[in-house]
C-alpha cells in the first residue's frame, strides 16, 4: 500500500532542491504533514487543490515512515496519515503530475 501527498509544483521543486520538506502552509500551522491513502486522495484533491492544475502527486509507502506517521481521524471520522516529521527525498516512492481536467484532476492510471 502507498499513501500519498499533493504538491503544488513550486513547493515539489523546493522540496527536491533541499531534500525534505516540512510542508506546504497548511502543514506547518497543523504541526504534521498531511497525506491521503488511494481511496482519500481524489477528495482530498477536489477539496484544498480545487482550481489548481500545476500539481504534483507523490506516493510513499508508509512502512518506511516509521513511529513518525500516525493515523488519526479527520474529514468523516476517516484515519488519515500524518507526519510528524520533515518528509525526505528517498520516503518517495514516485512522483507524477497531477492536471486538471474539465471534470476534476487527472490521476495516473492503476492507483485506485
Amino acid at each position: 500500500m502507498l499513501i500519498f501527498k499533493i504538491f503544488r509544483r513550486s513547493e515539489w521543486d523546493d522540496f527536491r532542491r533541499a531534500g525534505e520538506t516540512a510542508g506546504a502552509p497548511v502543514d506547518l500551522a497543523d504541526g504534521y504533514i498531511h497525506l491521503s491513502t488511494s481511496v482519500q486522495v481524489a477528495e482530498t484533491a477536489a477539496r484544498h487543490f480545487a482550481t489548481e492544475s500545476d500539481l504534483v502527486l507523490v506516493a510513499v509507502n508508509p512502512d518506511a515512515l516509521g513511529p513518525a506517521l500516525k493515523w488519526e481521524p479527520s474529514r468523516g471520522g476517516q484515519l488519515f496519515p500524518h507526519l510528524y516529521r520533515p518528509m525526505r527525498i528517498e520516503d518517495v516512492v514516485w512522483d507524477k503530475s497531477l492536471p486538471l481536467g474539465a471534470t476534476g484532476h487527472i490521476f495516473p492510471e492503476g492507483l485506485w
